[in-house]
């Protein structure tokens, strides 16, 4: 009975995150299960037609792709309601984020139906074009959620000290994962200039395991603060365990750094 009690604070909480949200967070949510529907499909297809799980040509890409972006748009759309944004910012963020998430899920997906490699590929002209749309979507990427990330760090008294906390820590990671991606398309590019496409397409990925584990800071974070708002401890306890988490995940990211540069 107790172990009920407890869970029902945390599914109450999650039907007013709902029902409360504003317009264009619904929508976000609603299109971040869209997202992760496409990543499992394509999951399903791999199930069905085989092929290799790893390389530039695979259904791992729009599986691993629509998870992970349907799983950051619901993240950064629930946490962005945290954030000290004028709300026709905070609506057109989230609407542009939303939109781009789809494009390169798209485009990597339109890619992976085609049997050709998603980015830095410039073996034809449509090729080129795709991976220039999706080189441009994480420029846009970037100066949305780095403005969230700024955002973050405004005083705002409406927010607990550890979910405060946890928002900074989460979107540094999310800052993190943007840039070890970049640099991975950037040091791909750089490759595919010198014309070893082929060999581009094997180093592109050095940096695939921090990318993948900073990426979800923005979400496991907060909600480990969210969790343990619901304890009856202090404000004060519940920082000290946001911050032994902010603190095993940064241990984390820097393992994983370290682990993918002495591979390199």
């Amino acid at each position: 009975m107790a172990a009920l009690t407890a869970l029902a604070a945390p599914q109450g909480a999650m039907t007013r995150i709902w029902s409360r949200g504003r317009r264009v967070e619904r929508v976000c949510y609603a299109l971040g299960g869209v997202l992760i529907a496409i990543g499992l499909f394509h999951l399903a297809v791999f199930f069905v037609d085989g092929g290799p799980w790893e390389g530039p040509v695979s259904w791992r890409k729009p599986t691993t792709f629509g998870v992970s972006f349907g799983l950051t748009l619901i993240a950064v759309t629930w946490v962005a309601s945290y954030l000290p944004l004028r709300e026709r910012l905070r609506t057109v963020l989230l609407g542009v984020f939303a939109a781009d998430c789809f494009v390169e899920v798209g485009g990597i997906a339109l890619q992976a139906w085609r049997g050709v490699p998603s980015h830095i590929n410039r073996e034809t002209a449509f090729n080129s074009a795709v991976s220039t749309v999706l080189a441009a979507g994480g420029g846009v990427l970037i100066v949305v959620l780095t403005t969230m990330a700024v955002s973050a760090f405004r005083p705002n008294p409406l927010v607990t000290p550890s979910m405060r906390l946890a928002l900074r820590a989460g979107f540094v990671t999310l800052v993190i994962g943007l840039l070890t991606g970049a640099a991975m398309i950037a040091r791909g590019v750089i490759e595919a200039s010198t014309g070893d496409q082929q060999h581009a397409y094997v180093v592109t990925g050095f940096l695939k395991l921090v990318h993948g584990i900073s990426l979800h800071g923005v979400l496991v974070l907060p909600a480990i603060a969210w969790l343990v708002s619901f304890a009856p401890w202090s404000e004060e306890r519940r920082t000290r365990v946001v911050t032994v988490a902010v603190s095993a995940y940064g241990a984390a990211i820097v393992a994983a750094l370290v682990y993918s540069l002495l591979r390199m």
